[in-house]
């Protein structure tokens, strides 16, 4: 559009090249390509084998389910160590209620009813007593979860949810050359990505991680929104629940132990700030599959576990320096 001046203003905000490659999301892209490259040298006749390659990625999805709410809610500023311990007692109580009627459909919703009211109960206390510190309510709700599902299931385990074919194939089945859980997986990204970044509500998470006090003063319901997530997480630990028992096909009380740093590590590795009102879906899911690929390619070497989450440690503490490497750079071009 032109002015009386005879200058033209641009509708589209005009990005450089150098503004678009030093986005996080195309640094990650750069590590996961990167990753590749490494684990194909270490092992070029077996990387690229499909089938070892989509079994590979298989076993990280179940804990991946939770890496969705999580990143929903370290968007809103908060945490959630729960996860975990909501994972084991929903798939505890999945166990039990199929052993108990032999209903594998009145197990799994037994054990969805079971993730979402955990759930809601983190988003009660957090909502209800907004002094409270996520992480410490979260981190005593964790042990309390987990703690109840010790108490039902001592050392013994419940078995035999993988009689059931169909159960058994959520984790197992392919369509094709591709796993139902591959597919769920990516659905639910697609979803996720839509909720967080094109609705309403996505704007109104991001305003809430911003500034509580300045989304309040704008008519957003700040403690319903987070109400909402903190269900929301729980549901989809009761989901989760459901494939680990799939996967399983037994529950101890040490299930899922974990998840929840897992989950964080790759939001935070995705470009998700921890202080709220930053990152993207897809950064997260380009971090999730390049540390799914790197675990994935260093186990075809024989690299011991401990050594892989080092690994995967050290990585995570390089790119997060990254953001402040670029103010450091930007603030020199400044001065000059």
């Amino acid at each position: 559009m032109a002015t009386k001046s005879g200058r033209t203003i641009a509708h589209i905000k005009q990005r450089s090249v150098g503004s678009v490659l030093l986005r996080w999301e195309s640094i990650l892209f750069l590590i996961f390509l990167a990753v590749n490259i490494v684990n194909y040298s270490l092992s070029p006749d077996k990387y690229f084998n499909t089938s070892n390659l989509l079994r590979g990625l298989r076993e990280t999805l179940v804990s991946g389910m939770i890496v969705f709410p999580m990143a929903f809610i370290l968007l809103l500023g908060d945490i959630d160590l729960s996860v975990g311990g909501n994972v084991c007692l929903s798939a505890t109580v999945l166990g039990l209620v199929y052993n108990a009627s032999g209903s594998i459909w009145l197990g799994i919703l037994a054990a969805v009813a079971t993730g979402t009211v955990c759930g809601l109960i983190n988003g009660l206390l957090l909502t209800r007593f907004t002094e409270l510190a996520p992480m410490v309510v979260t981190l005593a709700t964790n042990i309390l979860y987990r703690g109840i599902s010790e108490g039902i299931l001592g050392d013994t385990a419940t078995k035999g949810m993988q009689k059931v074919d169909w159960f058994k194939s959520l984790y197992f089945g392919k369509l094709g050359d591709i796993y139902y859980i591959l597919i769920i997986f990516l659905v639910l990204a697609v979803i996720f990505g839509l909720v967080m970044h094109k609705t309403v509500f996505g704007r109104q998470m991001f305003a809430v991680g911003e500034n509580k006090r300045a989304a309040k003063y704008a008519g957003i319901g700040v403690e319903k929104i987070r109400l909402i997530v903190f269900t929301l997480a729980g549901f989809m630990c009761g989901i989760t629940a459901m494939f680990y028992c799939a996967k399983t096909g037994s529950v101890m009380s040490n299930a899922a132990e974990g998840y929840e740093l897992d989950a964080i590590c790759v939001c935070v590795l995705g470009g998700i700030s921890t202080a709220g009102g930053k990152g993207t879906l897809p950064g997260a899911m380009i971090a999730f599959f390049t540390i799914a690929l790197l675990k994935y390619g260093l186990g075809l070497v024989n690299i011991k576990g401990q050594i892989i989450n080092v690994i995967i440690g050290a990585l995570l503490v390089v790119v997060v320096m990254i953001p402040t490497v670029q103010d450091l750079i930007k603030k020199h071009r400044i001065k000059k």
